[in-house]
């Protein structure tokens, strides 16, 4: 079946920088658009970034452009976000999810498939 497993989280200081990473399994990973989500207690799962099959197609929310980068290895069936200046504000439960298409995709509701979340804690 499909796993999506997240690593790389943790507690960090303000200005800092980590790199989640998501290894998938169980599926072809090049057929897959896959995207990052985060969940910060009492709020709403937000989008964070998302990456088409090959890469070349990306999505920031404005909240995290400029700061963080997303990619994605297909030969390791790998996908990252390197997550830079980090502000408190970035801290949450963070998901990545897969949809399979060739296409682009940002909406939670449009990826059937999810990891169980790596948590980043950003200290002041």
């Amino acid at each position: 079946q499909v796993q999506l497993v997240e690593s790389g989280g943790g507690l960090v200081q303000a200005g800092g920088s980590l790199r989640l990473s998501c290894t998938a399994s169980g599926l072809t990973f090049v057929d897959y658009a896959m995207g990052w989500f985060r969940q910060a207690p009492g709020k709403e799962r937000e989008g964070v970034s998302s990456i088409n099959y090959s890469g070349r197609t990306t999505y920031y929310a404005d909240s995290v452009k400029g700061r963080f980068i997303i990619s994605r290895d297909n030969a390791k069936n790998t996908l990252y976000l390197q997550m830079n200046s980090l502000e408190p504000e970035d801290t949450a439960m963070y998901y990545c999810a897969a949809a399979r298409t060739d296409a682009l995709v940002v909406t939670a509701v449009d990826f059937g498939y999810w990891g169980q979340g790596t948590q980043v804690t950003v200290s002041s």
